[in-house]
């Protein structure tokens, strides 16, 4: 079968033929649906040195925001339909330690002696035309389109997860949320906020079209320059917000949600631009905490699919066949993507 393979560090991805995988004890072949190219694919094949932390061995075929149709069962699975649709929780731990008992295989308490993080991250991943996946990484989709809901499993889970956490910060009137970064995972966060929130949204880019979707979306939006504090302050009545979610984590991003913050607010940095901020007790306002999180729990992929099904969030994709995948992949690392890139490998 073809599939888009990473094959070296600080190598671009190739398209190639690869052996059909066949499910394992446990484990499900899907025929992809969809799969998203995100950045961190970027990482792995252009920024990672081999031994890095969150380096995973080549090779392996990308692609950790998957979907797809059952196509066959391994042993010791039953229960599942060929045919029928679902979406692939990717991240894979240890399966037996606390963390992954919750479901939070991001947070493996075995992580460093693992093969690999997950479905494409060191273990073969969706940009193919088939993929094997535990079947318990699997979220049904019922009749929803699977490959627009491709990008969920990632784009989707992340922001969902950062936001259910500091939804005490947002409950009660007169409350507000910032949303830094209108890409895929901050357009996501305005519509997650907005369904689960009577929070004002104030969201900000630089990006005057990015905006403009955040705006469709809910939010009032204030673009990036020297004001952008004031502007956003101002808007609270001057305050500062309740609870931030910085989609970018660059050092000046941060300092934006730090210094937008009101008393006893939550900042989550959720974007890895490597990004840091120099904290003091007298210019951080009382009690505001500053965290970071990291994808989320297979429950929580289960309530982003009820979501996504009833129709309060609406992930923005483009679509490109197999083989387009590697210009999906060169347009991402060039910004020149308006909406998440999907590879369909067996088309529309």
């Amino acid at each position: 079968m073809r599939a888009i393979v990473f094959e070296n560090f600080k190598t671009f991805p190739t398209l190639t033929d690869v052996q059909k995988p066949t499910p394992g004890p446990g484990e499900v072949l899907l025929k992809v649906a969809g799969a998203g190219a995100c950045h961190s694919d970027v990482a792995i094949y252009d920024d990672f040195d081999e031994g890095a932390p969150g380096a995973q061995k080549p090779p392996f075929v990308l692609g950790h925001e998957n979907s797809g149709w059952v196509e066959e069962v391994g042993d010791g699975v039953d229960g599942f339909t060929k045919g029928d649709a679902y979406l692939v929780y990717g991240p894979i731990g240890c399966q037996h330690c606390r963390a992954c008992s919750r479901g939070q295989d991001t947070y493996c308490e075995n992580a460093a002696t693992n093969p690999y993080m997950g479905i494409g991250l060191g273990r073969d991943g969706g940009m193919a035309e088939y993929v094997t996946v535990p079947a318990r990484n699997l979220v049904p989709l019922g009749d929803a389109d699977p490959i627009d809901a491709a990008p969920l499993s990632d784009a989707g889970l992340t922001p969902y997860h950062a936001i259910k956490l500091a939804l005490p910060n947002l409950a009660g009137g007169g409350r507000f949320a910032l949303v830094i970064g209108l890409g895929g995972l901050g357009q996501l966060g305005v519509q997650i906020l907005t369904a689960l929130t009577g929070a004002t949204v104030i969201a900000t880019d630089m990006k005057e079209d990015a905006m403009a979707k955040a705006e469709a979306a809910g939010a009032i939006t204030v673009p990036g320059g020297p004001d952008q504090v004031a502007r956003i302050r101002e808007i609270t009545g001057g305050k500062g917000v309740d609870a931030a979610f910085d989609f970018v984590g660059a050092a000046g991003t941060v300092k934006v949600a730090m210094e937008s913050m009101a008393v006893k607010g939550r900042c989550t940095i959720v974007g890895i631009a490597g990004g840091s901020f120099e904290w003091s007790f007298f210019t951080n306002p009382y009690e505001a905490t500053i965290t970071n999180t990291y994808w989320g729990t297979i429950e929580e992929l289960h309530e982003v699919v009820d979501m996504y099904r009833a129709g309060q969030i609406t992930p923005e994709v483009e679509r490109y066949s197999l083989e387009a995948g590697l210009e999906a992949y060169r347009k991402l690392q060039a910004g020149d993507l308006s909406a998440r890139a999907v590879v369909v490998p067996h088309g529309e």
